[in-house]
């Protein structure tokens, strides 16, 4: 919002951007089935800097439960495995040469439970985000009657049409994470 006018639809799609943020992450989530998503949401610190693990390797999905991580620069191999281990996924790398390769482990109750955990902490994140637009839309809109460019009745219709967009944002989010915690949790 660097410029000074209220804008609805541009307030609808930063808070449409936090659940498509979500959306990638809780398809990285797998229940028990390899998937090149499954490392979507990792980022390796390379080159003196945060890029997405699909930047420095290739991905592939040899067998049902393994998927098989090729780095590109050897000097990398380190950085990604550490970043695959901080990714709290639950897999551990079996490295040989520039490929790692991850099992994917069965499914038990108790990675079930830590995976509708991780679910959750993502539904979370990506509710604050949204908090975060509204917040700044309701700045924007405190400013501009401040600065007498929109009346009360303006500042009070915009601050409502604000929260009913804040309001479909956190309902989206709610009912990706329950699609997504029924799929974990039933198989």
């Amino acid at each position: 919002m660097a410029n000074a006018t209220y804008d609805i639809n541009e307030i609808k799609r930063r808070m449409q951007g936090a659940a498509a943020v979500l959306k990638t992450e809780l398809a990285g989530l797998r229940t028990g089935r390899a998937s090149t998503h499954l490392l979507d949401p990792i980022m390796v610190e390379a080159y003196g800097a945060q890029m997405p693990l699909q930047q420095c390797a290739s991905v592939t999905v040899p067998e049902p439960r393994l998927i098989a991580v090729n780095v590109w620069d050897r000097s990398l191999v380190k950085a990604v495995e550490k970043a695959i281990v901080d990714s709290n996924l639950g897999l551990s790398p079996a490295t040989d040469g520039q490929t790692i390769r991850l099992r994917i482990p069965e499914l038990n109750e108790e990675r079930r439970k830590e995976l509708v955990k991780i679910a959750h902490k993502y539904a979370e994140t990506a509710r604050v985000a949204v908090r975060h637009v509204r917040r700044d839309a309701m700045d924007l809109i405190k400013k501009l009657e401040k600065e007498h460019k929109i009346s009360k009745d303006d500042h009070d219709r915009h601050a409502a049409e604000i929260q009913k967009a804040t309001d479909a944002g956190i309902a989206e989010i709610d009912h990706l994470l329950n699609v997504k915690e029924k799929e974990i949790l039933t198989v």
